[in-house]
């Protein structure tokens, strides 16, 4: 049975498709989404044997291939000036303070040139980012998964227009992938592709 980690969102819109899919054409294959909040999403810790991670895991243990791409947004409160817009760009969020969360997020300041950078804050995981954000204290900055995955009244998310898209991959143990890595890998590259 596969079971794959993920430490935020999953494969944001595609996940309930990915897991209708799965049951249709592997019917003798249980799939199971395991919700790990780690640089691994779950393989170091044993929790799954596949994990969706959206930066590459450090270490030869591993093996991954990219399946998407992804926008990133912006996420920020209703009560933000900014909110009024239907897009953001980058020198838009200077100055703002930047949530990230060091173990598995994407965004980090050096997104940002030098001496435009903003100001961050370090958040534990996806409910603490974004009660923070409604607060209004801070601004995130997330792959378009997150705001598929995570809706919450008071959050709003813009796209950036001039941030490069991030890699959504699937990553496995080098050497002991999973016998159900070349289909979860075909299937879900097929739905970022919209087939």
């Amino acid at each position: 049975m596969p079971r794959i980690g993920y430490a935020w969102s999953a494969v944001g819109r595609h996940t309930p498709a990915f897991q209708r899919r799965w049951a249709r054409t592997h019917p003798d294959t249980d799939l199971h989404l395991v919700r790990v909040n780690s640089a691994t999403a779950g393989l170091t810790e044993g929790a799954c044997n596949l994990s969706a991670v959206r930066k590459p895991l450090e270490g030869r243990r591993f093996d991954a291939a990219i399946i998407g791409l992804e926008r990133r947004l912006c996420a920020l409160s209703a009560e933000d000036p900014l909110a009024a817009r239907r897009t953001l760009r980058l020198a838009d969020l200077g100055d703002r303070v930047l949530l990230i969360d060091r173990r598995t997020g994407t965004t980090t300041p050096e997104l940002w040139p030098p001496g435009s950078r903003p100001e961050t804050e370090d958040t534990r995981d996806i409910d603490d980012w974004l009660t923070v954000i409604s607060s209004g204290r801070g601004v995130g900055m997330t792959a378009e998964s997150t705001a598929h995955q995570y809706p919450r009244p008071g959050v709003l998310y813009r796209p950036v227009r001039d941030a490069e898209p991030i890699a959504v991959r699937l990553a496995w143990w080098r050497n002991d992938p999973h016998p159900s890595t070349q289909a979860a890998i075909e299937l879900l590259t097929a739905l970022y592709r919209g087939e």
